[in-house]
């Protein structure tokens, strides 16, 4: 929904705009009967047989739940989140045109930072990377046409500290990593391209995460005989039964909306397949 052209998804060879991909999407599923509720689950229960799940004070029941809560960017916490939209972005493929002939910070040091910065290259005035280490994770390849794009200059081992501006971003705050010397500088756009972190807090107490927040699938799980876990079990299905995760909540590798979608049909097969529905090639 936060995405401009879409062209990596199968089937549109002109490309598609994220929301109207959205849209088809949805009316796709309307067309089978599928009721959609645009609305913000507050609590669950999911450990007993028969799976709860609130809206307020509303309540919802069923035998079996697919949690496909995506992911969200992670943030500074340096009081850019006023600013979303106002001058402070977490997709600079989405929002860099506009942004022409201004001045643009990408935070971050991996390939989505690199791929930020040069898109932005396109329309921006300038364009600085900041990065608190004195290296990019970043691939080789990505690297290298960073740093060999004269327009993109790099802010080694500094960091953002804060941020000005009151109806849209006018001046961040820097501060070197080892030196600590704090700097201002003007400032038209800043894109955040530092992770991504599971929209998984609502599940703490009732799923298994791991470390970083995902939920953990049988998928994921090692087990002894892995094709046979894979042929004749529920790979999807989380710690608990009857409970099933897809897409970004469970997949930190490729984060594709193509994948996110391939990977809901399968919590669907799985779903259906526990509650006892016949699934062709089961």
């Amino acid at each position: 929904m936060l995405t401009t052209e879409v062209e990596n998804f199968p089937g549109f060879s002109s490309g598609i705009m994220g929301p109207d991909l959205m849209s088809e999407m949805r009316k796709q599923t309307e067309k089978f009967g599928v009721e959609i509720k645009i609305e913000n689950v507050t609590k669950v229960d999911l450990k007993g047989k028969i799976k709860r799940v609130w809206v307020g004070e509303e309540e919802y029941s069923a035998k079996a739940v697919v949690v496909s809560t995506g992911a969200k960017p992670r943030m500074l916490k340096v009081g850019e989140e006023k600013l979303l939209g106002k001058g402070v972005s977490t997709c600079a493929v989405c929002d860099a045109a506009f942004f022409k002939e201004k001045t643009t910070f990408v935070v971050g040091g991996g390939d989505a930072a690199m791929e930020d910065a040069l898109a932005l290259t396109k329309f921006a005035k300038t364009v600085t990377i900041i990065h608190r280490k004195d290296k990019f994770r970043a691939s080789k390849i990505m690297q290298k046409k960073v740093l060999e794009n004269k327009k993109i200059k790099v802010l080694w081992e500094s960091e953002v500290v804060g941020v000005k501006g009151e109806s849209k971003l006018e001046m961040i705050k820097t501060r070197g990593v080892k030196t600590k010397k704090e700097e201002e500088l003007l400032a038209e756009g800043l894109f955040l391209a530092i992770g991504h972190l599971p929209a998984t807090d609502l599940f703490k107490d009732q799923l298994e995460l791991d470390k970083k927040g995902y939920l953990v699938t049988k998928m994921i799980r090692k087990t002894n005989d892995m094709r046979e876990e894979f042929v004749n079990g529920l790979p999807t299905e989380t710690s608990a039964k009857g409970v099933f995760g897809a897409g970004d909540v469970v997949d930190m590798r490729y984060r594709q909306a193509i994948t996110a979608a391939g990977m809901g049909c399968q919590a669907a097969l799985d779903a259906v397949k526990f509650l006892g529905g016949e699934i062709s090639g089961w």
